[in-house]
């Protein structure tokens, strides 16, 4: 809640103040103090610094980074307000949030050694900021930051690691470089000019599309160099994303013109990756917008549910577009799952999620199933528990719940959509798209949907000029039944890989050629025979993948639905799938061909196939390779009368077909039988060693992490304390001289009478040497004549009373003899101060005044 005394303008000056968030560990204090005295006083960001501390330990990282800047470094307070120029340093024992342009402190979530401070202030300056937001990783163990910079970088922030060979520690650096989540690997001083060039850049705050020619080129060379290394088209998103997210990189290495960018990709690999990376948008978070997901819990799935019942027609479908990684798709199948558990009566019903997008690493992780510490901030505590099991570095998603989402890499563009869905959820993706791609788009989506299915939108996106074809659900709401009035819009246009016609096919077909070249009439006999009589074949690997098809075999393979598999026991038809596979493996073991004859294709015609599948012997390169050849089965005429009765070739094919087919069932059977009995007893062996494992790979995990998470707080305090010492060590120095420039004898005592330090001139009195600190005050020869040295010394001591007396010297000199009580900052006494002043001079003067 914001204080209303707070003016408007000085929340939204906060608000839009952009962060620098930096990260460090163990070692991290001297590039802490090379960063922040690289930053200008007058930058413009506010930084956050977080450090690993021991929770038990007085925090000096104010103290010590306040020497560096003359910008003010504050200790963070629980709900201060963010200002520019300033820099917070996070307190022991907390973790660090940034909410509506405010410092949160909160207890730290895990416990000892499993804390990540770093990835949680990261994650909330994400969440927070978006593109605004800056991470910096600094040298400490382990791989805290990591997942906070992924965090930023898909929300399209800055982020930059300190060069690994500069750290003391470069684990955290190392690990955030590996995850291909770094914009900027430089050295600490070096990071602060690389921020401002690109928080600074004016290509960055996202200006329109370049009319200038040149930069129009430049923009289209540099989409032809993505497409040429990516094979995806980005030409149909906004150009404002796309100018904008080049300029980012431009910014990063300071380039200034965008044909000079295009230039530097035409070299790179690298950076073209990272560029398309830069273009795809990261969606990072549990049930986004709740109340659309209480809509869709109490409204939208209760009444598919409804209708799947009546129709009972297998599961539930579902599409979520551009899942990233994976909190849109496992939030909907959480979604269902409580909604399943509100009616008992739906139980038997299933939810099949196909959730798909562009960015192959996002994928990967969201099939991992595992998600930071910091989605406890998205998701109540219940479902937390319900649907997660708690890992030494995050949470693993529930198995039942993983297990109702199939991920794939497709892009919405090119790649055919999935079809016949009761849910198809596009949320915050279209945006980026060109209005052209957007009214391309919704029929499509119209399309894939059932009747009655429902669009699940983000909420910044509308059906556009297809308003027909939806039915919203309510008015505020992204929420829309599917429509009937198909006929409503303009012919569909179903995505396809466009394949640029080749240049050289184009002149072939275009210009006739005066003088044919001579062909090879053996040639072209043989291939006219293969093409007209032929039979269809399939060339296959041991595994069954195929590798090469020769002629027509639709009629007997299809692609399977889902991501594309060019595997023969998947293409082949349900009918003869069975039988072909038993003749396969047969072949490869045996190495003779095995003939399959009469297989009906399926149980709606009479249509039948004969199979030859034959390993190929020759060459050897080829070896362990089959060749599966169809050949269409002729049926036999029709008889009539008593002849049909008496038929019998009929009969025998028949009989040959059901020993055939008892056969093949029961070596099915024994091979099931066989093959279930060594999978159950080789589970179950696997299985309890698994369990042993990990439950001692938990354990050895937790012990790694609480003992490297002492070690950094250890390092971070020895930082700490090894710039104290220095300071100390430089006071002392400073004290040394000031005494031995005072010309006083000096000797101190502490509260046994023993000497504990003296300055030079004290030689003069007593004589001391480095070899008698520790000796007692009366074992010290000296050349004073003061008998009641140690009695009064001891009376000093008692009283705490201040003795001065003058004293003469068996080599004729005169001292001012003072003898005072050693206090300590805390007003303890711990022993007595003898300063020595030298009169001899005063002396000899009075006795000449006297004499006079």
């Amino acid at each position: 809640m914001v204080d209303a005394s707070v003016p408007a303008s000085r929340i939204q000056k906060a608000r839009s103040t952009r962060i620098v968030g930096v990260g460090a560990s163990a070692g991290g204090l001297e590039p802490l103090e090379q960063f922040i005295s690289g930053v200008p006083t007058a930058s413009g960001l506010a930084y956050v610094v977080v450090q690993h501390m021991d929770p038990t330990h007085k925090a000096l990282l104010g103290e010590l980074l306040q020497r560096v800047t003359a910008m003010p470094v504050h200790e963070v307070r629980d709900a201060q307000r963010i200002e520019p120029d300033v820099v917070y340093v996070i307190p022991p024992n907390t973790e660090l949030t940034v909410v509506e342009g405010m410092l949160h402190l909160a207890s730290p979530s895990q416990l000892h050694g499993r804390r990540l401070p770093i990835d949680v202030l990261f994650s909330s300056l994400a969440r927070e900021l978006g593109d605004r937001a800056i991470g910096v990783v600094l040298s400490g163990m382990g791989s805290d930051g990591t997942l906070g910079l992924q965090a930023i970088q898909s929300q399209g922030g800055l982020t930059l690691a300190q060069q690994p060979d500069s750290a003391q520690f470069d684990a955290m650096p190392k690990s955030a470089i590996a995850a291909g989540c770094v914009d900027i690997v430089a050295l600490p001083g070096e990071m602060p000019a690389r921020i401002l060039g690109v928080a600074g850049a004016p290509a960055a705050s996202g200006p329109g599309l370049p009319e200038a020619g040149d930069h129009a080129a430049a923009l289209n060379s540099i989409l032809g160099l993505l497409h040429d290394r990516t094979r995806h088209d980005l030409a149909d998103y906004k150009p404002n994303t796309l100018v904008r997210r080049i300029g980012r990189r431009m910014a990063v290495h300071s380039l200034d013109t965008m044909t000079a960018y295009a230039a530097f990709l035409r070299h790179n690999t690298q950076e073209l990756d990272l560029l398309f990376k830069e273009m795809l948008i990261g969606v990072t978070t549990f049930f986004r917008d709740p109340e659309v997901w209480q809509e869709l819990r109490d409204q939208v799935l209760p009444t598919l549910l409804a209708r799947h019942a009546a129709a009972g027609n297998g599961p539930l479908r579902a599409w979520v577009v551009g899942c990233s990684t994976g909190e849109e798709a496992y939030s909907l199948a959480i979604t269902f799952a409580e909604v399943l558990e509100s009616m008992p009566q739906r139980a038997s019903c299933e939810l099949q999620i196909f959730a798909t997008d562009l960015n192959a690493d996002a994928i990967a992780a969201a099939r991992n199933g595992r998600f930071a510490p910091t989605i406890t901030r998205d998701l109540t505590p219940a479902r937390l528990a319900k649907f997660f099991t708690e890992r030494p570095d995050g949470y693993q998603i529930d198995k039942r719940i993983r297990d109702m989402v199939l991920f794939a890499q497709h892009d919405v563009i090119l790649d055919p959509p999935f079809t016949r869905l009761d849910i198809l959820s596009c949320r915050n993706l279209m945006i980026y798209f060109s209005a052209a791609l957007q009214r391309r788009l919704v029929p499509l989506f119209h399309y894939s949907l059932r009747h009655g299915g429902a669009l699940l939108l983000g909420n910044s996106e509308t059906v556009g000029r297809a308003q027909t074809l939806f039915i919203p659900l309510s008015p505020k709401s992204r929420l829309f039944w599917r429509g009937d009035n198909a006929g409503a819009v303009d012919a569909m246009v179903f995505p396809t890989h466009r394949r640029p016609a080749s240049p050289s096919a184009t002149q072939e077909s275009t210009v006739p050629a005066l003088n044919p070249p001579l062909v090879n009439l053996q040639s072209v006999a043989d291939q006219l025979l293969l093409q007209t009589f032929s039979p269809p074949a399939v060339l296959v690997n041991d595994g069954g993948d195929i590798v090469y098809i020769s002629g027509r075999t639709g009629r007997y393979l299809e692609p399977a639905a889902g991501k594309a598999n060019w595997n023969i026991h998947v293409m082949a038809r349900p009918a003869i799938r069975t039988q072909l596979a038993i003749a396969l493996r047969t072949a490869l073991q045996d190495k003779t061909p095995v003939q399959l004859r009469g297989l009906r294709l399926d149980d709606e015609t009479t249509a039948t196939v004969d199979i030859t599948v034959q390993a190929v012997l020759q060459p050897k390169s080829f070896d362990g390779m089959a060749m599966i050849v169809f050949r269409d089965a002729a049926l036999p005429p029709k008889r009539r009368g008593r002849l049909a009765k008496s038929a019998g070739p009929a009969n025998t094919s028949v009989e040959d077909e059901l020993v055939r087919a008892r056969a093949e069932i029961q070596a099915l059977r024994q091979e099931m039988r066989a093959s279930q009995e060594e999978l159950q007893a080789a589970n179950e062996e696997l299985q309890s060693t698994n369990e042993e494992l990990q439950s001692a790979n938990e354990e050895l995990t937790t012990s790694k992490e609480e003992a490297q998470s002492m070690n950094e707080e250890l390092q971070t305090i020895n930082g700490e304390l090894q710039s104290k010492l220095d300071d100390l060590a430089l006071s002392q120095s400073d004290m040394q001289n000031l005494l031995n420039s005072t010309d006083i004898a000096t000797l101190f005592l502490d509260s046994d009478l023993n000497v504990r330090r003296f300055t030079e001139q004290i030689a003069r009195v007593v004589h001391l040497r480095e070899g008698d600190i520790g000796r007692p005050l009366s074992e010290l020869a000296n050349t004073l004549i003061y008998p009641e040295l140690h009695a009064d010394v001891k009376e000093t001591l008692r009283t705490l009373a201040f003795s001065e007396k003058q004293v003469a010297t068996t080599d004729g000199h005169w001292y001012t003899v003072r003898i005072m009580p050693y206090r300590t900052l805390a007003n303890v006494i711990r022993g007595v101060v003898i300063t020595f002043v030298d009169i001899t001079a005063a002396k000899e003067l009075e006795s000449r005044l006297r004499k006079a």
